[in-house]
């Protein structure tokens, strides 16, 4: 279980509930782990990143594979072997609960929730790709089902791993570029399409269960432009660019300066359709004078726009990247994981020293979380933490679909200027399908 909670005190626990108790009953989650011994872990979802997700905890038993492709799955059912093979999460769930100790998650945005939650409710540790959830309400639902169970549970947001990351994350907060003021953040993305119209029916492909894939998604007909790449551009699937990589290039800031609970949200985008998001937008963030730092502003460019060169003393800005601005100073990173950094102006900082490391460094990104489902330490990128940074860019989608600044009052969970705001905070699922 995550931290060092004990069997005795994990099977006390009132916080489980007597329905989750039935669950774990029969699971080997009841009794622990040797530090050896390895885990039952079920796949949902095959391809694309899922494959390399599979394929990065390998180094456990991989005991069941879902996903409504049939050639993806089939791709993967050739390397394992062993594993008994589903479309459907909700049944393989049902079929294997006893057997599975932990899944991972892979599929489009929309399906994030139904399937992490349901897992998390049977016991299940959870690893889940970025964003954690589809929406504000699912990510708050995702962290406290993984509170209450007692799951341990991570995000593929994958740089949080990473040793520059933390090293990065303490520059700041050692203060070597003084009070941060301002958050420049820029994207490559959209790669996808966005700001485009439904496109026209197709024959279903034989290989795909669309009806599955659309999940909790309103009906739709198939067409070639959703599976298995662009849906992250259409709002029933997908949380665009800001969605996509947020999760990545918002990652190292928001660490470091706590960039929970923005007070204000405001949106400027460009060819906006009434199913896509735009094709370029610019989205701003305020945030208020939060545990010792000072107010805030963070603004996101995606589509090609980009902040202006002199933030980085007019050299030409990359395809992605952050500048975090200080009255000291500046930090630089030129990628989507703040992997790497500098410092500027770079003569101030020629003979900077980074301080001495305060956050532990990683055995790995899937290896966290893989060491947290045996009583080891929770992974950095924990559903807690993973869900308040899901939320606060999600947010900027709220405004963006608004076309008006938001004034975000976390406790209510609401706009509270905008009530058109609230329709997309949560969504409504087809019937069949619930968290």
């Amino acid at each position: 279980m995550s931290g060092n909670i004990s069997r005795r005190t994990f099977l006390k626990s009132a916080a489980l509930g007597s329905a989750s108790f039935l669950f774990l009953r029969d699971s080997r989650l009841a009794f622990g782990y040797e530090a050896n011994e390895k885990l039952n872990i079920a796949i949902i979802g095959c391809g694309g990143k899922g494959r390399s997700n599979l394929d990065s905890v390998a180094s456990e038993n991989i005991v069941a594979l879902c996903d409504v492709d049939a050639n993806k799955l089939g791709e993967a059912a050739s390397k394992y072997t062993g594993a008994k093979t589903f479309a459907d999460f909700r049944r393989m769930l049902d079929a294997m609960h006893k057997q599975i100790d932990a899944v991972v998650v892979s599929t489009p945005d929309h399906i994030h929730a139904p399937a992490a939650v349901m897992a998390m409710k049977m016991g299940k540790h959870c690893y889940c790709e970025k964003p954690l959830a589809h929406s504000v309400y699912e990510a708050r639902v995702m962290r406290d089902v993984a509170r209450k169970c007692k799951v341990a549970t991570q995000m593929g947001n994958q740089g949080t791993a990473g040793d520059g990351h933390r090293e990065a994350v303490e520059v700041i907060q050692s203060g070597a570029i003084g009070q941060v003021y301002e958050v420049l953040v820029w994207s490559n993305r959209p790669v996808w399409p966005q700001g485009i119209n439904r496109p026209a029916p197709a024959p279903v492909p034989s290989e795909l269960d669309w009806d599955l894939w659309l999940g909790p998604a309103p009906e739709r007909p198939y067409a070639p432009g959703y599976h298995p790449f662009n849906w992250r551009g259409w709002f029933d699937f997908g949380t665009g660019a800001l969605g996509d990589m947020g999760c990545h290039t918002l990652n190292m800031p928001f660490r470091a300066l706590d960039l929970t609970n923005p007070s204000a949200i405001e949106a400027e985008v460009f060819e906006m359709t009434e199913e896509t998001y735009p094709k370029r937008s610019i989205v701003t963030y305020f945030f208020r004078e939060r545990n010792g730092l000072r107010t805030l502003r963070l603004k996101w460019f995606d589509g090609g726009l980009k902040p202006p060169a002199d933030v980085i003393d007019g050299r030409e800005l990359p395809g992605s990247g952050v500048v975090l601005i200080g009255d000291k100073g500046r930090l630089f990173s030129p990628d989507d994981y703040g992997g790497r950094y500098e410092l500027l102006p770079k003569e101030k900082f020629a003979d900077f020293k980074p301080p001495a490391p305060t956050l532990p460094r990683s055995p790995g990104h899937h290896q966290e979380w893989i060491r947290a489902c045996k009583g080891g330490e929770p992974a950095m990128s924990n559903f807690d933490y993973a869900a308040a940074l899901t939320e606060t860019i999600l947010l900027g989608n709220v405004a963006i679909r608004t076309g008006e600044p938001i004034y975000w009052d976390p406790e209510g969970m609401r706009a509270i200027n905008c009530p058109k705001a609230d329709r997309f905070l949560n969504r409504p699922y087809r019937k069949g399908w619930t968290l």
